[in-house]
């Protein structure tokens, strides 16, 4: 049977390395053209080299280019906005650098994508879905995320509006929350034994996700298996936010 995928195609924001690397091999697997973005240049060559995808370097910290970027991409069928970063600060020791590292790259970045994608759809007359990545911590109070759990938490609210007012568009919109997931962002916050072990016991399943985990539980969002959930925040967390 054909993919429903086949011929349709996806924006991955933060493409180049974990969850939105795996969403766009898992994405090309299904036969979506990938529209890969990301900092890095070789991660962007490695992606064309193995999947085909097509390759746009920016930073999205700079809201221009990131704008740039989406109109240059033009009309596409899906969006997933992956990019994200964390600054460790405790409350006491936040620092004007990482809130704005931190909310430039989860929250507002996602929003400019977004709506620009948003923007594409509607003036081709509709239809499309976005999922956008955020996180347990924007349900759960951690140690040294404060910054990252309200930039996750914002993007959920902003996710409901999202689908509110662009639901009679034919756009369907919805976001999942990962818990710990083994990417290099995630091996530099829960190294520490000390840190891992209190937290792994509170996950049903006995393990932290894998990057394969989130990309299958967002492709499933954005299919036509799911024609009514929109609005939506879906936990890849093992259990954890259930007990």
């Amino acid at each position: 049977m054909t993919s429903q995928f086949e011929g349709k195609s996806v924006i991955i924001t933060g493409a180049g390395k974990g969850i939105g690397r795996a969403c766009a091999v898992e994405m090309a697997k299904r036969g979506a053209k990938v529209v890969a973005m990301a900092r890095t240049q070789s991660d962007l060559d490695s992606l064309a080299k193995d999947i085909g995808a097509t390759g746009i370097a920016v930073d999205l910290m700079n809201t221009k280019s990131a704008r740039a970027a989406m109109i240059e991409t033009g009309c596409r069928d899906f969006l997933i906005n992956c990019a994200g970063t964390n600054v460790l600060e405790t409350v006491l020791d936040m620092t004007d650098e990482g809130y704005e590292a931190v909310m430039g790259i989860n929250l507002r970045a996602a929003l400019v994508c977004a709506q620009e994608f948003a923007r594409a759809r509607i003036a081709a007359g509709g239809g499309g879905a976005i999922v956008n990545v955020t996180s347990i911590a924007g349900h759960r109070g951690f140690d040294e995320h404060m910054c990252y759990a309200a930039s996750k938490a914002g993007l959920e609210g902003a996710t409901r509006v999202m689908a509110k007012e662009l639901g009679p568009h034919g756009i369907r919109v919805n976001a999942v929350a990962p818990t710990v997931t083994m990417t290099e962002l995630a091996a530099a916050a829960w190294s520490d034994p000390a840190k891992k072990g209190p937290m792994m016991v509170r996950h049903p399943v006995g393990r932290f996700a894998e990057v394969e985990d989130v990309a299958k539980s967002i492709i499933m969002l954005l299919g036509s298996d799911a024609p009514m959930v929109t609005g939506a925040v879906l936990p890849i967390d093992g259990g954890f936010l259930a007990v």
